[in-house]
């Protein structure tokens, strides 16, 4: 590896565009989660996929580190250079390129954040609905393979991406996926870089799907006495085919950061936050089916928001509510938990969890897209107790021996980085290695988000 005489290379091409200050290499080297500082050699910034091209090369021939930088909100270690190297930042790479309303599909630059897309797409009658709470960059959200709260509805970024630009270990720029809908024509590789995480290939442009705009959106709050109530409830509704958009569990703990960080005024209980989309008739047809099962499990306290500032502040609190427990311990910094199991073990999931956490003496408030049975306990940990921080591992740990029982995963939507690597080949068997096989293929000289996702090279 010879970094300098590639930094020298790219300097030739980007100029200004590759940062070597010491601020920005701060910025690119740290996580809103709890792993430590670890500032890469430079940052690039390049503009178009010739440029990302020519930066691979590059490194390629130095054999120096290349890791995806979207907006670094990734909660696993996935964008942090822990083996130094290069850190690309799509920021510039922002443009829509093109919204083909017949086809309903948006044709976008990786460093566009879902935000920015949809109010691209607002005169157009259509949305892309993934929403994973934070404002993301599309091409990071695509390489996590993340969901969030209408993942229940509209399904995740696996669903939802139907082509890519990716330029490879190589240099290389290959295409996936066309746009027709559907297609039988060999591998399926725009599903192997989707949740790929940056260790086989950089994804410079993305072809998603849209969705129409709902001519009609209802949303409300509902508590409950106990967690297990308000799964009960979640199941029944699902079971019943109530086609909720959203639905979100937050518990007693979780309520109780929030109200105090957000100006809330909700019981200390057990909530269900949702959302339902579709015609006037429909949501609220929607509505009064899911008021007669949830009043079957003690729900009460309804109070339904089909005004947008309403709802808005609805779904601001519960996005929210990661920096709403953060801040009920000052100075804490989180282990967030990520998983997900069948939803029929939602519920004993949940209050193992609880029960479990209450033993060990960490603080971990519970919510979750429990539509989907993924749910995240945030462990808050003081990063100079030790022992505290022990306590917290092992009871992340056992969080995810208790879904891998169940037939569940280590993690719903957050991914593997380095923070779930341990639990791969327990999950996966032989087929961990055979991922790291795919890996060694693509990018033989491992130079492509090092250390991550697949078994260590030996």
């Amino acid at each position: 590896m010879d970094t300098q005489k590639a930094l020298d290379d790219l300097r030739t091409c980007l100029g200004q565009r590759l940062s070597l200050s010491k601020s920005d290499l701060d910025l690119h080297g740290q996580s809103e989660s709890h792993f430590p500082l670890s500032p890469p050699d430079a940052v690039a910034y390049p503009e178009t996929t010739d440029e990302v091209a020519h930066i691979m090369a590059v490194c390629a021939r130095h054999r120096v580190p290349v890791v995806g930088w979207g907006t670094g909100t990734s909660l696993e270690g996935q964008s942090q250079a822990f083996s130094g190297g290069v850190v690309v930042d799509f920021s510039r790479m922002n443009r829509v390129l093109d919204v083909a309303q017949a086809d309903m599909v948006a044709r976008v630059q990786p460093g566009v954040t879902r935000e920015a897309l949809n109010e691209e797409l607002r005169a157009t009658g259509l949305f892309f609905p993934v929403d994973p709470g934070a404002n993301a960059a599309l091409g990071g959200m695509a390489a996590t393979r993340a969901s969030g709260t209408t993942a229940v509805r509209y399904g995740t970024m696996r669903d939802n991406v139907q082509a890519l630009e990716v330029v490879t270990a190589a240099g290389e720029v290959i295409r996936t996926g066309t746009a027709a809908r559907k297609s039988s024509s060999g591998y399926d590789l725009t599903a192997l870089f989707v949740g790929s995480e940056g260790t086989l290939g950089l994804i410079t442009e993305l072809t998603l799907r849209l969705h129409g705009q709902p001519e009609a959106i209802s949303a409300a709050v509902c508590a409950f006495d106990s967690v297990g109530d308000a799964v009960a409830t979640v199941i029944d509704t699902i079971q019943c085919g109530v086609p909720m958009a959203r639905i979100e569990l937050v518990d007693e703990d979780s309520v109780r950061a929030v109200n105090a960080y957000s100006g809330m005024d909700l019981t200390e209980t057990p909530h269900l936050l949702l959302e339902f989309h579709g015609s006037d008739t429909g949501v609220r047809e929607q509505a009064e089916v899911f008021g007669a099962i949830a009043a079957d499990h003690g729900g009460r306290g309804f109070d339904w928001a089909t005004m947008p500032e309403a709802r808005t502040a609805l779904w601001t609190m519960r996005h929210n509510a990661y920096y709403a427990i953060l801040a009920s311990r000052p100075g804490a910094r989180a282990i967030v938990t990520d998983i997900c199991v069948p939803i029929s073990r939602l519920a004993e999931a949940i209050e193992e969890t609880r029960a479990d956490l209450a033993r060990a003496g960490v603080a971990g408030p519970i919510l979750g897209h429990v539509g989907d049975g993924n749910f995240h306990a945030v462990l808050m940990v003081d990063m100079e107790d030790e022992a505290e921080i022990a306590r917290a591992k092992s009871a992340s740990d056992r969080m995810v021996e208790r879904a891998l029982a169940m037939g569940g995963t280590a993690t719903g939507e957050h991914g593997i980085g380095v923070g779930k690597l341990g639990y791969m080949a327990q999950e996966h068997g032989g087929g961990w290695a055979m991922m790291g096989a795919i890996k060694a293929a693509l990018d033989p000289d491992n130079i492509l988000n090092p250390g991550k996702l697949v078994p260590p090279r030996t």
